[in-house]
């Protein structure tokens, strides 16, 4: 069986953005357990010069939905501006996420593989395929900010494992 676009992107989005969603879960719990201000965690950065928290949850979504809805466009712009969502508008904004990624097709996906992209950052403009742009931009992307969010609720003693991280893998049947 060959590997297609759609079982190395949008089944990958899928497994990690699901994966998210039970770290806000995990998170919250510990946070309200715990007497832990959550708009301190959402405020929470590795370094000072790297965005918060909220934003790494938000991009995860970006390089996720977001990126299928640039090659499907053929343009993607990263998000700007201060995030400024709360745990509330995260967990909604990551249960939407997840619903979209469910909604597509393998044949939608797969069909987008040779189609055009350009990645526009301010005067910055990258070429891309479809494919070229999920597998080399968007699921490397969207690991970092997953990897990053996931770093953020340890580093703040939520009980997290790789388990978590993981998410739901696919064994066989």
């Amino acid at each position: 069986m060959a590997i297609t676009i759609y079982d190395a992107t949008v089944a990958a989005f899928i497994q990690t953005t699901a994966a998210i969603g039970h770290l806000l879960k995990r998170g919250r719990a510990h946070c309200e357990e715990s007497a832990i201000d959550l708009t301190g965690v959402l405020d929470s950065r590795v370094h000072p010069n790297m965005l918060p928290f909220r934003y790494q949850v938000q991009a995860v979504i970006g390089h996720t939905v977001g990126a299928v809805e640039g090659v499907k466009g053929g343009l993607f712009k990263p998000p700007s501006g201060t995030p400024t969502a709360d745990w509330d508008a995260l967990e909604a904004a990551v249960a939407g996420a997840l619903d979209t990624l469910k909604s597509y097709t393998p044949d939608d996906i797969n069909a987008l593989e040779e189609s055009d992209v350009v990645f526009n950052v301010g005067e910055h403009k990258l070429a891309f395929t479809g494919a070229g742009f999920l597998m080399t931009f968007s699921v490397p992307n969207m690991h970092f900010h997953a990897t990053t969010a996931y770093d953020l609720l340890r580093a703040q003693g939520v009980p997290l494992g790789k388990g978590d991280y993981l998410g739901r893998i696919k064994l066989k049947t």
